[in-house]
């Protein structure tokens, strides 16, 4: 039994030594085609992992700095104040609509003020103006929301691309490659198992690395359109509630008849 013990590790080490020696063999064993359709396979994959560790970090940024906004926004403080401090929190999609919002309302309170008191509540009719000021500021958020989620889903094409694509590149590269191995059956005129498995086997590394490349791409873009779909509800929420602030607002303002 301790013989036993001792001797398992090393078959297992050699064994895993082994494959890890043949598929490089059989890498580079590849004919030219194969090989151009790895090295694209593997462009594909590193790319497609540079996205999806830069948007796992700005999503999770953003989720983060999403929920420092909601906490300064519901305190309490002055609009002004809320848009002074929120500048600092430049990865919350919260954070931009506000600031977009904000100064849509400013610029409208300005172009008022040139014309009419009634903004201020300090003229005969402040209505027109505060719906003005509503309206405005409603599109701004709505357009302010698309920028957003534009931003947010930015290169995540790249990973349905990679998904839907790498497989089909991979399946080509060993199409390709037994072609080649059958080829090579038919110049030698001997059809033997060891003869054809070492160029079917060089032609299925291209399946394998379809698959590499296809597999993570898929499974995160699906998890990204996942966290984009909660944050795109997050925005409704708040611009429902930003524009319920403004109303209320101006409903106060609003003189009895």
């Amino acid at each position: 039994m301790p013989i036993f013990n001792l001797i398992t590790p090393r078959v297992q080490t050699g064994l895993d030594v082994g494959l890890e020696t043949d598929v490089v063999q059989m890498v580079v064993h590849a004919g030219p085609m194969v090989k151009f359709i790895l090295f694209i396979l593997l462009l594909f994959s590193v790319v497609s992992w540079g996205i999806i560790l830069y948007k796992a970090r700005s999503i999770r940024r953003a989720q983060i700095e999403n929920k420092i906004f909601l906490e300064l926004f519901w305190a309490g403080g002055s609009m002004s104040n809320i848009y002074k401090e929120s500048r600092q929190l430049e990865r919350s999609p919260l954070a931009a609509l506000y600031r977009s919002g904000f100064m849509e309302l400013s610029k409208v309170k300005k172009d008022q003020s040139r014309t009419s008191p009634g903004f201020e509540g300090a003229g005969e009719s402040p209505r027109p103006a505060d719906s003005i000021g509503v309206d405005n500021t409603r599109r701004a958020l709505h357009r302010g929301k698309l920028s957003q989620m534009s931003r947010l889903g930015k290169a995540l094409s790249f990973l349905a691309t990679t998904g839907n694509t790498a497989p089909f590149i991979g399946l080509f590269g060993t199409v390709w490659g037994i072609m080649a191995s059958f080829r090579g059956i038919g110049l030698k005129g001997s059809a033997n198992l060891a003869v054809v498995a070492p160029g079917i086997s060089e032609a299925l590394v291209a399946t394998a690395a379809g698959l590499a490349a296809a597999i993570p791409a898929v499974v995160f873009f699906n998890h990204f359109n996942s966290k984009l779909g909660y944050m795109d509800a997050e925005m409704d929420n708040f611009i429902l509630d930003f524009l319920n602030i403004l109303e209320r607002e101006a409903a106060r303002r609003t003189p009895e008849v």
